[in-house]
């Protein structure tokens, strides 16, 4: 049985449609108005082996702000709908990524509990015309939605866009592992208590 989801997000900000396939091949067609935002959905869809259509019409006149975290809750809320009730998935995950000279760990669990652990120590305020303040709006609404726990921590690096490829690239990874379902675990939730 294939896990996805199709997400449909509409406010006066921001119209997002967005479908996940959780056990893709990595393919994306990503459209949200921010290229800079198009390039890491689509480094996250092919790192996570996730296939991920994105299309969000926003206020990007105004900035990138509406858009990039209406995105981020969309796909919090597509993961938390094709996970479902979590059987049988490892729930845990965790990666050490290099990109150049940047190096980013993450830790994701699908505990049901939100949480963003962000330490990255981005130097530049603006990515191309991305204001880069914007990576935790994205992923502070993505844990809101997918009822994770996410530690993003920033062990080295001075380029910005190689700490912030580095972060979605090993983000990825992590939430790759972390809905991997393990046979050993079929069938069972996660979590001594019988729920997630």
């Amino acid at each position: 049985m294939m896990r996805t989801a199709e997400i449909k997000r509409k406010t006066a900000e921001t119209d997002v449609a967005l479908t996940l396939v959780l056990d893709g091949t990595g393919k994306a067609k990503i459209d949200t108005g921010c290229g800079f935002l198009d390039h890491m959905l689509t480094l996250f869809a092919a790192h996570g082996k996730f296939d991920l259509a994105v299309k969000c019409v926003g206020d990007v006149n105004v900035d990138y702000h509406h858009t990039t975290e209406d995105v981020g809750i969309a796909l919090g809320e597509a993961f938390s709908a094709a996970l479902g009730d979590k059987r049988g998935i490892l729930r845990y995950g965790d990666c050490i990524l290099a990109m150049d000279e940047a190096v980013v760990l993450t830790s994701v669990d699908f505990s049901g509990r939100e949480y963003l652990g962000y330490f990255l120590n981005i130097p530049t305020e603006k990515v191309g015309d991305f204001d880069t303040e914007l990576v935790e709006e994205f992923w502070f609404g993505f844990v809101r939605k997918a009822a994770c726990a996410l530690h993003i921590r920033q062990l080295s690096g001075r380029n910005s866009h190689h700490i912030i490829e580095g972060a979605f690239k090993s983000a990825a990874r992590s939430m790759r592992e972390a809905v991997a379902v393990d046979a050993r675990f079929a069938g069972e939730i996660p979590s001594t208590k019988g729920v997630l």
